[in-house]
Formats: structure tokens, C-alpha cells, sequence
């Protein structure tokens, strides 16, 4: 009897803390570095791994560099050979946390938070700040967010021959549809 009541009290401790855990794996990142007059310069990743802890406001994304698909074939295969080395960068990564996170504070109206952490592309981490919007809906909160990074803070060389033709700024979207799991 005490045996199973040790398993039951197991099962619901491990049960209510993954409760406090959302995720996904089918997020959502595009980034744009087009320059006008030029071709587009943008690509989009579906399947993008993320994980929020709804009691401390940590999170965590990964998204693999393989799985950002562009119009142009071509175009993805420099940006995977040339530009972001996927075979020796396979990923990149986000740890951080939401500032004075408060999940009671989440509802179907859209919520501005403060975001910081460590961003990792291309083997370099870097610090970021920036905004992220929660907007709980039908037991799951969408995370959204924008940010701008250059390409040689990351260590991603661009040849001269084009470089005209790469936006500095790059321009990445984050879309996340985090549910219980």
C-alpha cells in the first residue's frame, strides 16, 4: 500500500512540475537581409524547438540552421556552405529569461515583456535584450518577438562581391505557440 501511494505521489509531483513547462516544436523564425533593388534575401524555419518555464520565465529556443528554407535553392545552399557553415555551426541557440515574468499577467490581450539572454549563431554568443509578446489562448501561450543582428557581430563573413547586396541589419521574426506537454 505504501508502495503505491510512493508511486501515485511520484507521478503527480512529476506531472504538476512539467506542467509548468510549455513548448513547442514547430516555432516559427524568419529572417529578412534583403537591400532594395536587389533580390530578396529571406528565409523561414518551421520547425524551431522552445521550451518556457511559466514559474521562473526561463527560455530556451534552438533552431537548426539546415532547416531555414529560402525561394531560391541556390541562395540556401550558399547560405548553408559559405555563410553559416552548418556542417561546423549546425544551430543556433537562445537561453534566457523574461524580466519580471508573471504567468497570472498573461491573457488575451497581447503582453510586453522585457527579454534578455544569450543568442549563439554561428559558434559566437552574444547578450540580447529585446521585447517579447505573450497572448494566452485556449490553454496555450503564442510568444512573439523581433530583433535586428549583424552578421559580423556573429562572425559570418560576407564576401565584398555581394556585400552590397546584404542588408546589414538583418531582420529575424519570432513566432512560438508554446502548449502544455
Amino acid at each position: 500500500m505504501k508502495k503505491n501511494i510512493f508511486i501515485l505521489s511520484c507521478v503527480f509531483l512529476s506531472t504538476f512540475g512539467f506542467a509548468q513547462k510549455m513548448m513547442t516544436r514547430t516555432g516559427e523564425i524568419k529572417f529578412e537581409a534583403s537591400m532594395p533593388a536587389f533580390e530578396e534575401i529571406a528565409a523561414k524555419n518551421n520547425t524551431v524547438s522552445a521550451i518556457l518555464d511559466k514559474s521562473t520565465g526561463d527560455l530556451a529556443a534552438l533552431a537548426l540552421i539546415k532547416a531555414f528554407k529560402f525561394k531560391a535553392p541556390l541562395m540556401e545552399e550558399h547560405f548553408n556552405e559559405n555563410y553559416m557553415e552548418s556542417s561546423k555551426f549546425p544551430k543556433a541557440t537562445f537561453k534566457g529569461k523574461i524580466v519580471n515574468f508573471d504567468a497570472s499577467k498573461i491573457t488575451s490581450k497581447k503582453t510586453d515583456f522585457d527579454l534578455e539572454g544569450d543568442l549563439n549563431i554561428h559558434g559566437v554568443t552574444k547578450k540580447i535584450k529585446t521585447k517579447i509578446t505573450l497572448v494566452a489562448n485556449t490553454g496555450k501561450i503564442t510568444a512573439t518577438s523581433n530583433l535586428i543582428v549583424k552578421a559580423k557581430d556573429y562572425a559570418i563573413e560576407i564576401p565584398s562581391l555581394v556585400k552590397s547586396k546584404i542588408a546589414e541589419d538583418i531582420k529575424i521574426g519570432i513566432n512560438l505557440v508554446l502548449e502544455n506537454k
